[in-house]
């Protein structure tokens, strides 16, 4: 099994992929290979509503800033785990161009995989991006992980976020939280539990 860590900071080895290095310890521990996909500093277009992955499951719009990247590394993982500092009480613009326009595209890719999301931060904003983050999943069908309290890290630089001691242990319960869950659906497939999918999935506007 697998799961991708995508890292949505400008620092590359900053505080986000700290926590991030966290998890995936619970994870590699427990023998779930675990892979991070950094989104780098270029910038990432925001979706154009252009409603081409409707056919290609695929984003059109700016093909190669690693939303492609992100739908073609999901394909052959098993979980997914999102991660970002915050900036002003929210997750980086970056990151959330790159979700919108994944998760848009390709939301059948991510459906039934069980998700977890982390932020890091100074000081505040934590609770408020974290909401955000989660969003994503949730649309997604995705099965959401927690952990003992909410998956958050603080300090500055990175050396500071490993000073967060609780933060640093609950990013990896995080980790092995994952872990049981994707053995604990592995388990249920092979007993033969199926995901149930409802007959219909009817989409209305408020307006008529």
């Amino acid at each position: 099994m697998k799961v991708l860590l995508v890292n949505g900071s400008p620092h590359q080895d900053g505080c986000t992929h700290t926590a991030l290095r966290q998890l995936a310890r619970g994870l590699e521990e427990q023998g779930i290979e675990t892979v991070e996909q950094w989104i780098g500093t270029a910038p990432i277009k925001g979706c154009c509503a252009c409603g081409n992955c409707r056919k290609t499951k695929r984003c059109d719009f700016g093909s190669d800033d690693g939303v492609n990247e992100m739908i073609e590394r999901m394909q052959g993982c098993d979980g997914l785990v999102l991660g970002s500092p915050v900036h002003f009480a929210g997750i980086t613009g970056a990151l959330k161009c790159l979700l919108d326009r994944a998760f848009f595209a390709a939301g059948t890719t991510f459906a039934l995989k069980p998700a977890a999301c982390l932020v890091s931060a100074r000081r505040a904003g934590t609770t408020a991006a974290l909401e955000q983050l989660q969003k994503f999943p949730q649309f997604a069908q995705m099965p959401l992980v927690s952990s003992f309290y909410w998956p958050m890290v603080h300090g500055r630089m990175a050396d500071e976020a490993l000073l967060d001691e609780e933060g640093m242990d609950i990013c990896y319960q995080l980790g092995l939280n994952m872990a049981w869950m994707l053995r604990s659906i592995d388990a249920g497939q092979a007993a033969g539990v199926m995901p149930l999918k409802s007959d219909s999935h009817r989409m209305t506007n408020f307006v008529r």
